[in-house]
């Protein structure tokens, strides 16, 4: 055989060495081996190489890799590709079958990596890891080019026998490095007294470690701390508890704290739950409980059944004789007002008395006997009784009489006539002259004459009076009818809103209480001292309103027959007072070509008779409105009422109720404007939403009136004594006379009105009337320019101008006389 075989041997070598006649291209040899490949005859698979030159089967290709493999223990799929010169593809394939076959390979981020490689490793770790005392597997990572997570699962089963260290958080740490960090934790938690959170002693020992070793010390996670402090813990080395991971409970510190919990509560027979989260006890209450199950839990405190006890004498002593306790002056300052609330409902005297509705529990921590509470009652109840007397109203007057504005020269102007504004006797006069005399005045701003009769024209402003009788013979007597139709049909709609009227507070009831029980301040502890009165005066003030609407519904009835006694009177008068406004509106025809006149006369009417009308108004409303509140109202209060104030105007018309007070309003800034058809407008508004009615002026109350006026008006001309109030009446007689209207001026359209009169009379008593204007004017300027440096001359100059005017009085008083005669 051995013959045979070396003859072959020598065939084939003779053969490779026999130069072939007949040679193949690459190409050929291509086309042949794909020929063969279509035949069969060459049935396993070929490899072309990356040259294109050479064909490699699959398993030649495996032994070369398993070659590299053997060779170095490490190697790249890339670099395995290039050193065998075969695409990467069939590389991968190739590697991953030779992995999954040989349990002792991995295949690692492209990278075929032997265990015979790991051990290697793992003993130049371990050389290294005994040098240094400590390595970082993320620097082992860097160095191999591998992630951490795979150094930690190669060294993991190699700790102890190759690698002799320990490894936690990421680090590898000596055996004799390990006892010494152990040492270190146990001597630090036996040293550790009161709850610790133990991130904050593994911060410590760190800072210790930096400064024993210096730059050159090994860095120590506090997760390698925590897991040497849980081996201790767990071999009963130190003894307490850990509470989510990190809290430490000594269990010295856990027998203290159950000691002073007994203490304390054995003491004073209840215990702050603010006591046991200092103790570092987290569940108070659940503590509590388990420890002493008769106890009782509340908001804030734990406490002994005897305190029930102690609070039930005081509480049962203090009902049986009619007074009142709160709870927290018996009680200890810990407890709160929801504490002593729930202690409350569980003392048996208590349960007695709210069945027996013999006391009322108020607040949190205050009962009250009814007696008591009834008491108080009666004594709030006293006061309210006042309400309908003297309550104060909104607009800031007493109910029970409206301030009376005086004249400036101190005179009470109640008592003069409706229309009046300026002085009517001797004595009004001289006022004026010797004031004009002894008081001292500043100098007249302006440097002529036409100034001071500017600064003084006011003086002569009038408004004349005429006699009450007959003026009112034809008035509609279903106007009262009408009203009290109008009224009535908003009954209703008062009696809801009078529900909601806020009449008795619980902020005045506050204030009774305390100044009939001063001792009821600061009950209710720190955080609401008014807790206790803000809670009584809830519970008296139903009792209150109920006793109150009684006495009111009561003054209803008395109020009802006044109302209507008052609405009767307000419609006369207001009928009288529109009819004469009325009247002088007719004479502002006369002027209509003028216009800054028309504005004096308009804006004088606004001043004088509609101002009197709003008044009048506006006062008899409100007082209306109080009695159909309830509300006591003097009879003096339907006496003649006085002028107001532009400020009690509009206090008034917006205590007025509903829509009434928005339409009183406008009227009232009505009278502030130029135009008397807008506050006309207005008042009709008023008048109308209060079921007033207003009269209007025909031709026959306008001839009677007219009349009426005259006759009057006469008459104060010839019994006039004052020289400067005699001017304006004349005037206004002289137009009744002329253009048969009645001429309402102010002083500063005086002299515009005679310049009108000049071609309706002879011009010889036009002439009369003029000078008499002029030597007026002249009086007011002068004591309107008095100065205190020329006081005497100046007043010497008045009684000068004055006697002339006197002596002129006569001829002027002929003249209009005579021509009302004609």
């Amino acid at each position: 055989m051995d013959a045979e075989l070396l003859e072959l041997q020598r065939q084939f070598e003779s053969a490779q060495q026999a130069k072939s006649s007949i040679r193949l291209s690459e190409r050929n040899v291509v086309e042949l081996v794909n020929k063969l490949q279509e035949l069969q005859i060459i049935d396993f698979e070929l490899l072309h190489t990356v040259s294109g030159k050479e064909y490699i089967t699959p398993d030649q290709l495996r032994l070369e890799i398993e070659a590299e493999i053997t060779k170095s223990g490490r190697v790249s799929l890339i670099d395995l590709a290039d050193i065998i010169g075969v695409d990467l593809y069939h590389v991968e394939k190739q590697a991953k079958h030779i992995v999954a076959d040989n349990v002792g390979l991995m295949l690692i981020q492209g990278e075929i990596i032997s265990q015979s490689y790991w051990d290697t490793i793992a003993e130049e770790i371990n050389e290294r890891l005994q040098e240094c005392s400590q390595i970082a597997l993320a620097e082992l990572a860097a160095q191999l080019h591998v992630s951490s997570e795979l150094i930690s699962a190669v060294l993991e089963p190699r700790l102890g026998t190759l690698v002799k260290g320990r490894m936690e958080g990421g680090q590898l740490y000596t055996p004799a490095y390990v006892e010494r960090i152990t040492a270190m934790v146990r001597g630090a938690a036996r040293g550790i007294t009161v709850p610790t959170n133990l991130l904050t002693v593994w911060s410590s020992l760190q800072q210790l470690l930096l400064e024993m070793d210096g730059a050159n010390g090994v860095s120590v996670e506090g997760s390698f701390f925590q897991s040497l402090f849980n081996g201790l813990v767990k071999e009963g080395e130190i003894l307490g508890s850990v509470r989510a991971g990190v809290h430490w409970t000594p269990t010295v510190f856990a027998y203290a704290q159950k000691e002073s919990v007994d203490s304390f509560f054995s003491q004073n027979s209840f215990i702050s739950y603010d006591v046991l989260h200092k103790l570092a006890i987290s569940q108070p209450k659940q503590y509590l409980q388990s420890r002493y199950p008769e106890g009782i839990p509340l908001d804030s405190v734990f406490v002994h059944p005897s305190m029930i006890e102690m609070l039930d004498s005081a509480v049962e002593d203090a009902i049986e004789q009619g007074s009142w306790i709160d709870c927290l002056s018996v009680l200890p300052a810990v407890y709160g007002g929801q504490d002593a609330s729930k202690l409350l409902s569980l003392c048996p005297s208590v349960q007695r008395a709210m069945k027996s509705m013999k006391a009322t529990i108020l607040g949190e921590s205050c009962i009250l006997s009814n007696t008591f509470i009834k008491n108080v009652f009666d004594q709030i109840d006293k006061e309210t009784e006042t309400f309908n007397q003297a309550r104060p109203s909104a607009h800031g007057l007493s109910d029970s009489s409206h301030s009376v504005n005086e004249h400036k020269g101190g005179q009470d102007t109640s008592h003069l006539p409706e229309r009046n504004e300026t002085i009517d006797d001797d004595s009004g006069s001289k006022h004026v002259i010797e004031k004009g005399q002894k008081k001292k005045r500043g100098k007249a701003t302006g440097s002529s004459k036409a100034g001071a009769v500017e600064n003084t024209s006011d003086i002569l402003e009038y408004l004349p009076t005429k006699s009450k009788k007959n003026q009112r013979k034809n008035k509609d007597a279903s106007s009262l009818q009408v009203a009290d139709a109008k009224s009535s049909a908003k009954k209703d709609s008062d009696k809801m809103k009078e529900e909601k009227l806020n009449i008795i507070s619980e902020e005045w009831i506050m204030q009774k209480i305390s100044q009939l029980f001063p001792d009821f301040e600061g009950l209710g502890g720190q955080d609401d001292p008014d807790t206790f009165r803000r809670a009584l005066a809830a519970h008296l003030r139903p009792m209150l309103l109920t006793s109150w609407k009684e006495r009111r519904n009561a003054l209803f009835m008395e109020n009802s027959e006044r109302r209507r006694h008052l609405l009767d009177n307000l419609q006369k008068k207001l009928d009288e007072s529109f009819l004469d406004l009325q009247l002088y509106e007719k004479a502002l025809d006369l002027f209509e070509d003028d216009p800054s006149t028309s504005v004096n006369l308009q804006k004088h009417l606004l001043r004088t008779t509609a101002t009197s009308i709003m008044d009048m108004l506006l006062l008899n409303l409100d007082m209306d409105n109080k009695m159909k509140n309830g509300i006591e109202v003097e009879e003096s209060q339907n006496l003649e009422p006085a002028s107001l104030s532009a400020g009690d105007r509009t206090s008034i018309a917006k205590s007025l109720p509903g829509s009434l007070s928005a339409k009183a309003v406008a009227a009232v800034e009505a009278l502030e404007g130029k135009r008397l058809d807008t506050f006309l407008n207005a008042l009709r508004a008023v008048a109308e939403e209060s079921g007033l009615l207003l009269k209007k002026l025909d031709k026959k109350l306008e001839r009677t009136l007219l009349h009426s006026y005259r006759k009057d008006l006469t008459t104060q001309v010839s019994s006039e004594t004052d020289p400067v109030a005699l001017l304006p009446k004349v005037v206004s007689l002289l137009y009744l006379q002329v253009y048969n209207k009645a001429l309402q001026a102010p002083g500063r359209a005086i002299s515009v009105a005679i310049s009108r009169l000049k071609n309706k009379m002879e011009d010889s008593a036009h002439k009369v009337l003029l000078d008499y204007h002029t030597a007026t004017v002249t009086l007011l300027a002068l004591l309107s320019a008095a100065t205190e440096d020329e006081e005497d001359c100046t007043s010497d100059r008045a009684l000068s101008k004055r006697e002339f005017l006197e002596s002129q009085m006569p001829e002027l008083k002929a003249v209009v006389l005579n021509n009302n005669q004609t």
